[in-house]
């Protein structure tokens, strides 16, 4: 059984051996396949570092996070674009809106995004959502983008059906982490509702841990926890789940 963890920050681990314990762990649960996304220009050496050095299994994705669009986000991506230059990667990501934080930046973090969409459709790549508080926002600029070239996940998706079915219709697949396993969050009611093939899971650690390991710092390895609620709500065998999912994240970031 493969399962592909295609949205997880292992990176922010800078302890060697602790990195390698939790990679270890993630290839001892099945999970031989992790997408690296940044998050900013600093972060770049960390996510490069660490995919060379687990070059069989961890995948780079360069982008600028919409939480690090500030003032200075010009430069900032000016930095991420020479990098993305020097670099195979196989994402822009992760990019999007935030408005959980600071609704203040919206119209640079609009910016942002659509830049960050033209560098993915120039490179053929997909991009990888990041959208909090701000589902009309994010959809405004896909519909707006839309065309054969525009590809990728919606990443943490945490959204209802109607929500869901419209990023389907564009194309996207969702991403599916441990939110799905929170009692009261809503989201199981509506994966239930779905079907695997527009689906890939995620871990997103070391945050949205999954039920049994809430409130701990997440990991990779946790994705099994992911893969199983999904295939209890579908009704289907993990191993199922976990073959359907690592074919959709290979037709996605075509490796």
């Amino acid at each position: 059984m493969i399962l592909t963890d295609s949205h997880t920050h292992i990176y922010y681990e800078t302890d060697p051996d602790k990195l390698n314990a939790l990679v270890d762990r993630a290839l001892k649960n099945g999970i031989s396949r992790m997408f690296l996304p940044n998050v900013d220009a600093s972060s770049i050496p960390l996510v490069m570092e660490t995919s060379a050095k687990f070059s069989a299994n961890c995948f780079p994705m360069l982008g600028l996070h919409p939480c690090d669009v500030k003032e200075n986000y010009q430069d900032e991506l000016e930095e991420i674009r020479n990098a993305i230059n020097q670099y195979k990667i196989f994402a822009i990501g992760e990019i999007g809106i935030d408005l959980y934080w600071d609704k203040s930046t919206l119209e640079i973090q609009k910016e942002a995004f659509r830049k960050q969409i033209s560098w993915a459709k120039g490179l053929d790549l997909p991009i990888v959502i990041h959208c909090r508080d701000a589902f009309d926002e994010v959809y405004e600029i896909l519909c707006e983008e839309k065309d054969e070239l525009l590809k990728g996940i919606f990443h943490c998706f945490t959204g209802d059906l109607e929500q869901a079915n419209k990023i389907i219709e564009l194309g996207f697949y969702l991403g599916i982490g441990g939110v799905v396993t929170y009692k009261n969050a809503g989201l199981a009611e509506v994966v239930a509702q779905l079907k695997a093939d527009n689906l890939v899971l995620e871990t997103d650690s070391p945050y949205l841990t999954p039920v049994p390991f809430r409130g701990k710092p997440n990991e990779s390895s946790y994705l099994v926890y992911v893969a199983q609620k999904v295939a209890d709500l579908l009704q289907m065998s993990i191993e199922d789940v976990a073959y359907i999912t690592t074919e959709n994240s290979k037709k996605i970031f075509s490796v």
